[in-house]
């Protein structure tokens, strides 16, 4: 079976970056589990799987745009130490924070005694991205898991409807 919009994708993969530092594997762990063309994947690597079969295992180079997007300078921002008063603030200590834009995650990159500097940008953003992929199965989606939105898993989606 082919991949298409509404598959059920079953895949083993490992990421890096371009020099080949690891940033993720299925590797010794359950293969990832996905409904295809939901984006629950970066684009780069959903749009790569339409027409892979099960068996195949490819490589694929994804650039920024098609993964986790270019970095935006502005997304760094200096902040008032005291909007963290009462709080032990440390480097790469992420948060939610309330922008005009809504709720945003940060992560806090630098701080002193008087500013802290946090990044919302995805910590993967202007990176270029390495896959290693293995399609393990495919096959049609159901009913259910179409309503959803998401791929059901044995055991159950991990959620009450």
């Amino acid at each position: 079976m082919t991949i298409t919009s509404d598959s059920v994708v079953t895949l083993h993969y490992t990421v890096s970056t371009e020099d080949g530092t690891e940033l993720d594997s299925s590797a010794g762990k359950e293969p990832l589990v996905v409904l295809q063309g939901r984006r629950f994947l970066i684009e780069g690597l959903e749009d790569a799987l339409v027409g892979k079969e099960k068996g195949e295992k490819f490589n694929l180079s994804v650039e920024p745009e098609k993964a986790y997007g270019e970095r935006i300078d502005e997304l760094v921002q200096r902040v008032p130490s005291s909007m963290f008063e009462g709080m032990d603030v440390e480097v790469g200590m992420s948060f939610r924070a309330t922008t005009p834009e809504g709720e945003q995650s940060v992560i806090i990159i630098e701080t002193s005694d008087d500013e802290v500097v946090v990044d919302g940008n995805h910590p993967l953003a202007g990176i270029p991205l390495t896959f290693d992929v293995e399609v393990v199965d495919v096959r049609d989606a159901t009913a259910e898991e179409l309503e959803h939105g998401h791929a059901h898993t044995p055991g159950g989606c991990g959620h009450d409807h």
